[in-house]
């Protein structure tokens, strides 16, 4: 009867969890873009120099890498201008090569809502402009930083939006220039050395706080792209990442973490990570947690109930994970804000702070 019991209770925790009892009321189905990049079946069908180009859906990034090290700078521009979308997107290809295909690709859509991103000064990892469009953008020197944050964010972003107005060091660009800021690698664009920041949205986030928030389907298919642009990065010679993963983020993180080099996870604002415990993770990283006195989402039940909810609260003291302290947090946005312990703390975690 007391574990029936339990049942019950779970079971109507889940059901204000979808009902909106904890405010996950409203919000709209997503279709989660999933597998290669467009244009891949231009670029199977193509060749260069007599060679058969990596298959992007197959091939892993270092064989990319490989691939393109094989190449000369006429044969790798002549993919450049072929196959921006592809080249732009492919884990393992060169960094400099993918920035430019990436701002052929945006100018290419004529929207202006990507129109920003196509500036000469950006440096963009990735751009997909299926459904809501993806992005990720590097802020400092990708290629030589001795180390690498990739934020990881939750609901409500996308390439569409990626560079609306935003409260300050709020929003994936935000946060990423914030943290590179705190770890005193001067501007965004500095060269040598420091730390490197990614914004990443590689993956179709849920749109407000509906079922999609408090279901797993998006996360897992952003964890297997998430371990994929890790595994991009391993390739290119970048240092392994510190994943600093941010509300329904944190979920993707929590289902990569066995699958990526990261040498650090930090979730903060988190509704969980499905996992009972930091252990259950399965990862050789280093987990960090932490929340905001005033953050929303610590009235958010921490169940997970026929597939809904993401379990354990990463900040109780029986997950494991370490505490960041954030105790001047403010709301569910504020962990970047300059002068908080949060900032201060994930900027040491950043730089590789001692084990």
């Amino acid at each position: 009867m007391r574990r029936f019991g339990r049942t019950l209770v779970t079971a109507a925790l889940a059901v204000a969890l979808i009902g909106g009892t904890a405010g996950w009321a409203s919000g709209d189905s997503q279709a989660a873009v999933t597998g290669p990049p467009p244009g891949t079946a231009a670029w199977r069908a193509d060749t260069v120099s007599g060679r058969a180009l990596p298959d992007p859906a197959t091939a892993a990034p270092r064989e990319v890498a490989a691939f393109f090290a094989g190449l000369d700078d006429t044969a790798r521009r002549q993919l450049l201008r072929s196959h921006p979308l592809v080249v732009g997107n492919l884990e393992g290809a060169p960094l400099p090569l993918r920035y430019e295909a990436n701002r052929i690709a945006v100018a290419a859509t004529g929207e202006a809502r990507y129109a920003s991103l196509a500036a000469p000064d950006r440096q963009l990892l990735a751009f997909d402009p299926r459904g809501r469009g993806q992005v990720a953008e590097v802020f400092g020197d990708l290629e030589h930083a001795e180390h690498v944050s990739v934020i990881v964010p939750g609901s409500d972003n996308d390439a569409a939006t990626y560079d609306a107005p935003r409260t300050p060091h709020t929003g994936p660009a935000g946060m990423a220039r914030a943290l590179r800021e705190a770890t005193g690698s001067g501007t965004a664009t500095g060269t040598g050395g420091g730390t490197a920041a990614v914004a990443w949205i590689g993956y179709t986030t849920p749109v407000g706080v509906g079922l999609d928030a408090a279901d797993g389907r998006l996360a897992r298919a952003g964890a297997v792209r998430l371990a994929r642009f890790t595994a991009g990065l391993d390739a290119v010679g970048a240092p392994d990442p510190v994943l600093f993963c941010h509300s329904y983020g944190s979920v993707v993180c929590g289902l990569a973490a066995r699958h990526t080099d990261a040498t650090d996870l930090v979730a903060f604002g988190s509704p969980g990570m499905r996992a009972d415990t930091a252990a259950a993770l399965g990862t050789g990283a280093r987990v960090w947690a932490a929340r905001g006195p005033s953050d929303w989402i610590a009235d958010v039940p921490n169940v997970e109930f026929a597939g809904i909810g993401h379990g354990a609260d990463p900040t109780s003291a029986a997950f494991g994970a370490r505490r960041v302290p954030a105790a001047d947090v403010q709301g569910h946005t504020g962990y970047f804000v300059p002068g908080t312990q949060s900032l201060a703390a994930f900027a040491a975690i950043a730089k590789g702070a001692p084990r």
